[in-house]
């Protein structure tokens, strides 16, 4: 009698530490599907408008591609099938292979001239100073004109009659076309890249900057640190992140460049010149030749060049800035398992314990 007593007594709290266990992991349960549920909910907008605005285009402009098409009507109606001719066209054509050497050279001549300038002026920006906010002010303005307006500004200015080469003829210097002949026009267009879209850059490094804890400066300075080793050994380091994302947005960017090219350059000057951009051929043989599922053919082949670009550039760049995060998240979770086995092989040992006492 007493032995099955104190059979029962011993059974009963690895019965109640089972019946916790199993609440434990029921409520994680449903608490993992509640999160869940959530997370679908407040991401459904998004995804449905990514859909229909990103994924539904790409695919009808493949199909469009698959057609020589005029635009008006269904393609399968009004439109005739040429399968992958139009594709095949677009990437044997020398004005196309040009337009995307143009387009990768914008893109390198872009971070070359942008880096470096943006986080000199985010180190001075960063520095305490009278008229720092009227020179922040001036840098950024350039990035929120419109292009309609910096194209139109600049084309006044570059012209052959324009106001740079009035001011050369006055220093008694011979003027330059700057946008027909092609030694000066990609030099030409650089520079205006570089002046409408550096303000963003500085404003991103200044951010980053920023970011920075004082103490470090403080640290360096005790240690005898100069400012140009502090800037090299916090400063780059520590800014690296963001000169990471903001290196993606600038590819991106100039992947996609039309709006100054083709209000500076015109549609056929630009070929000429020398800065025609993949987005200048499309339009100019897409919509201004008539000849839309050619056009669509382009724009995919440009989706998938700027799919490669970054899909490469945050496989070897931006991975290492989720690295971190993501081994810390995994590290985290193994270390809630081994304690909560842990504490589950304690209670074991307890019960077994009382129990022999008993």
């Amino acid at each position: 009698m007493s032995a099955s007593m104190d059979a029962a007594i011993t059974a009963r709290p690895l019965d109640e530490d089972k019946n916790a266990q199993d609440k434990k992991k029921a409520s994680a349960r449903s608490a993992k599907v509640r999160n869940g549920f959530e997370i679908t909910v407040l991401s459904a907008p998004a995804i449905i408008v990514f859909v229909f605005f990103v994924i539904v285009p790409i695919i009808l402009g493949a199909y469009y591609g698959l057609y020589k098409w005029k635009g008006f009507g269904s393609p399968s109606t009004t439109g005739t099938f040429v399968g992958l001719q139009n594709y095949i066209t677009a990437l044997k054509d020398p004005t196309f292979q040009s337009a995307i050497g143009h387009t990768f050279l914008v893109l390198i001549g872009s971070l070359i001239l942008q880096g470096p300038l943006s986080i000199l002026f985010a180190l001075l920006l960063n520095q305490k100073f009278k008229g720092r906010a009227l020179i922040r002010t001036l840098i950024f303005v350039p990035y929120v004109v419109s292009e309609v307006i910096v194209g139109t500004g600049w084309s006044l200015l570059l012209q052959k009659a324009g106001a740079i080469n009035a001011l050369l003829e006055k220093m008694h210097l011979a003027g330059i076309d700057w946008i027909a002949n092609p030694k000066y026009a990609i030099w030409t267009l650089l520079v205006i890249i570089t002046w409408k879209y550096i303000g963003f850059a500085v404003i991103l490094m200044l951010a980053g900057m920023q970011s920075i804890p004082e103490e470090l400066y403080e640290a360096a300075k005790v240690d005898g640190a100069g400012f140009w080793q502090m800037q090299k050994d916090i400063t780059l380091p520590l800014l690296a992140p963001t000169i990471r994302i903001w290196a993606f947005l600038s590819m991106i960017g100039s992947l996609q460049l039309f709006d100054l090219v083709y209000i500076i350059w015109g549609q056929y000057v630009a070929d000429t010149a020398g800065v025609s951009t993949m987005a200048t051929y499309m339009v100019r043989e897409g919509r201004i030749a008539g000849n839309y599922g050619y056009g669509s053919a382009v724009a995919l082949i440009m989706f998938i060049i700027s799919l490669i670009v970054a899909l490469t550039y945050q496989h070897f760049v931006l991975n290492r800035d989720l690295d971190g995060a993501l081994t810390d998240a995994k590290s985290e979770k193994k270390r809630k398992k081994k304690l909560m086995k842990e504490q589950q092989m304690a209670k074991e040992a307890i019960a077994i314990a009382d129990s022999e006492v008993k």
